[in-house]
């Protein structure tokens, strides 16, 4: 692709849908920035675990949140997520975090703590940036936004085998009713909830491959760029 004015590319959608997935190759393809906001809670909520902090007291999340340092870190290994100089990558992947993470991330001063945070990564485009509410709340003037989605138990199963792969002892129903539960909390909670913004485009993935759903957001960012550029 030609080079041509950097975008901020917004993708949401609930767990599992593949916007990690995509949204890496993304910005690979066009030398973008890649983000995923949801690790950012995802290392408040493991912080949170390991020190044993109350996870219904708002008051002491959002003390935590307010007092972390979070750093993306090129590395030839690819992109690390350091929490306090802690390299937590990978402990961010577990389904207890996972859980953790979207409790954490249902209290507004959670949320507000991260929001400059978010904003100022992506202030100067070329990212592409995903989450729960990229679209409708962190960047509402984002040029491009996706919605990616897929039924639960395709979420699930991806889940599962993503879990299993890293030798974690997981099991299949456990895997379900928790994606059902977080889908619930996510678009019911009262601050910042998961939602299709209305000028979203929105896929369905169930079924698909990475690399049909890669041609897709592609072909729309192309004819994007293309009438930007004119």
């Amino acid at each position: 692709m030609a080079k041509r004015k950097k975008l901020i590319i917004a993708i949401d959608g609930p767990a599992g849908a593949g916007k990690s997935t995509i949204g890496k190759l993304i910005a690979s393809e066009l030398g973008y920035v890649y983000v995923d906001t949801g690790a950012l809670y995802r290392a408040i909520g493991y912080l949170a675990i390991e020190n044993k902090i109350d996870m219904s007291s708002e008051k002491a999340l959002t003390e935590l949140a307010l007092n972390i340092t979070l750093a993306y870190e090129q590395t030839k290994g690819g992109t690390r997520l350091t929490a306090n100089g802690e390299d937590v990558t990978s402990k961010i992947r577990t389904q207890e975090v996972s859980l953790a993470a979207s409790k954490v991330s249902s209290y507004e001063g959670v949320r507000k703590s991260l929001l400059d945070i978010q904003r100022d990564i992506g202030k100067n485009g070329g990212i592409v940036i995903d989450g729960r509410d990229i679209g409708t709340v962190i960047f509402p003037d984002a040029e491009i936004k996706f919605f990616l989605d897929a039924n639960s138990a395709e979420r699930a199963n991806r889940r599962y085998k993503e879990q299993i792969s890293r030798g974690e002892k997981v099991d299949a129903k456990r895997v379900l009713d928790e994606m059902n539960k977080r889908d619930r909390d996510d678009s019911s909670r009262e601050c910042a909830p998961l939602k299709i913004a209305d000028d979203a485009i929105y896929i369905d993935t169930t079924g698909k491959n990475v690399t049909e759903v890669l041609a897709e957001t592609l072909n729309y960012i192309e004819k994007q760029l293309s009438e930007l550029s004119n």
